[in-house]
């Protein structure tokens, strides 16, 4: 068997289409010697019979590790240059009360934007002076909620939310540290929609109206300026965005230094995660050392004291850690050329879930890597793994090689779905959002329990209660 014309150029044909990259899954994942799929020492089919299909399933360990290894990275890496960082959690990755408490015990902040997202965290036991409140619209009931709780810092995303902010802790009898998102104007090669410092876009104060802007704050009794934040974009694995972006930043910052406190820079996140065998993402001590170096020389240049970092990690966290493991249904292979001495087929193999349990395919095209929980010798062919929605766009792994006698009733596993599939799952054709459950040590838990018809309908109107 050879790789089907069909396939892009970075899809392999694989020597074993059962083997588990361990970059791409799971820490605790591995197969039994029977050849089922294994996480957090518990079977697929174990976690199915329990649980069901579509079912998100989480290495709490690995989640745990990779929070701590991302803190002690930076720790280090910014204690060489003479400063301390802190870690913030991007809570739009993955965020219920369970990882919020993960996060405070690795001795990891949370950055939150939007009430619901500050609700979850506070009941998950963070601390509010250990959160940052995000958003390009916050309203002023989410506003004043951030400031009643104490908040430890609003990242001010617009010149109007100076004022309104302002009044709002002036109101409250407090002093509100803020700091300003600036838009730096670096392309991070990535997704345009994950481009998030392009000019013509939402996100931040454009970098000419920097220092208006932080002038404007330290001008408000009421607020106190804590530094600048960047944010480029996400899932990028070209370092020189994350350079030129901080070379603009320590600019302005340099500038700010020379007529008053700036305690604090925020970097942001947004490195890359492997999705699939072709992605070749960073190291945490790689862009904690490359981060450090660049801060610590621009300082140097500039004759002005290191300030205090941080950075905003997500996906690093949670992506790596999560899977989703469906029941297959349909198979379909469709031929799509008449060449008789080697036709082109590509074979649809449908799932339980798709677009409602993982929008990021449809999105941003976004790839991943899938196999089956069962280990097979069969020849691997050339699938689609699609949805069952009504949708031709519901696809869940575009490309992938799959033993050629995967059938009904398989169950497959899709890696690296810990980030923005459950924060971005929807009800589409009134399909409910699956269970999470967390895996550790043999030991299965919901974090968050899945929907069910029942929950469909509570908040139709017309549904006429008892009958």
């Amino acid at each position: 068997m050879s790789e089907n014309p069909l396939a892009p150029q970075h899809l392999r044909f694989p020597t074993d289409a059962s083997a588990l990259t361990a970059r791409i899954w799971p820490a605790s994942a591995t197969r039994t010697d029977d050849g089922e799929l294994v996480v957090g020492g518990i079977a697929a089919s174990d976690l199915v019979a329990q649980f069901g299909t579509p079912l998100y399933v989480v290495d709490e360990r690995d989640v745990q590790s990779r929070a701590v290894r991302v803190r002690n990275a930076f720790t280090e890496a910014f204690e060489r240059i003479g400063t301390r960082s802190h870690v913030y959690y991007a809570g739009k990755a993955f965020l219920t009360t369970q990882v919020a408490a993960w996060m405070v015990e690795a001795d990891l902040r949370v950055d939150v934007c939007t009430g619901g997202e500050l609700a979850v965290a506070l009941a998950g036991g963070v601390d509010p002076a250990l959160l940052g409140f995000h958003g390009n619209d916050k309203s002023d009931a989410e506003i004043a909620r951030a400031v009643e709780v104490g908040v430890g810092t609003i990242v001010l995303d617009s010149h109007e939310e100076v004022q309104r902010v302002a009044r709002a802790a002036a109101d409250a009898g407090v002093v509100q540290r803020v700091r300003i998102r600036i838009n730096s104007g670096v392309h991070a090669s990535t997704h345009e929609y994950l481009a998030t410092a392009r000019e013509d876009q939402k996100f931040g104060i454009p970098l000419t109206e920097a220092v208006t802007a932080a002038e404007a704050v330290r001008a408000e009794p009421s607020l106190a300026f804590v530094g600048l934040h960047s944010h480029i974009g996400s899932q990028i694995f070209d370092e020189s965005g994350f350079r030129e972006a901080a070379r603009r930043l320590m600019d302005v910052h340099a500038t700010l230094v020379a007529t008053g406190p700036v305690p604090e820079l925020n970097l942001g996140g947004g490195w890359g995660i492997d999705y699939t065998e072709a992605d070749s993402a960073f190291e945490p001590e790689d862009v904690a050392d490359a981060l450090a170096a660049i801060v610590a020389e621009a300082c140097a240049e500039r004759d002005i004291p290191v300030p205090e970092m941080a950075v905003e990690p997500g996906r690093y966290i949670v992506g790596p850690a999560g899977i989703t493991l469906y029941r297959v249904g349909t198979i379909k292979p469709v031929t799509l050329s008449d060449d008789e001495q080697e036709p082109a087929t590509r074979t649809y193999v449908s799932v339980d879930g798709g677009m409602s349990d993982n929008a990021r395919p449809a999105l941003y095209g976004a790839d991943y890597t899938a196999r089956l929980a069962r280990t097979s010798d069969a020849p691997a062919v050339l699938t689609r793994v699609v949805g069952k929605h009504c949708e031709s766009g519901d696809i869940v792994v575009n490309d992938e090689y799959l033993p050629g006698d995967v059938h009904r009733g398989d169950l497959l596993a899709v890696a690296a779905t810990g980030a923005y599939c459950w924060s971005l799952a929807s009800n589409y054709n009134h399909v409910g959002r699956p269970p999470v459950v967390a895996v550790a040590d043999g030991v299965p838990r919901i974090l968050v329990r899945g929907e069910s018809i029942d929950d469909l309908l509570a908040r139709d109107t017309g549904v006429v209660p008892g009958a």
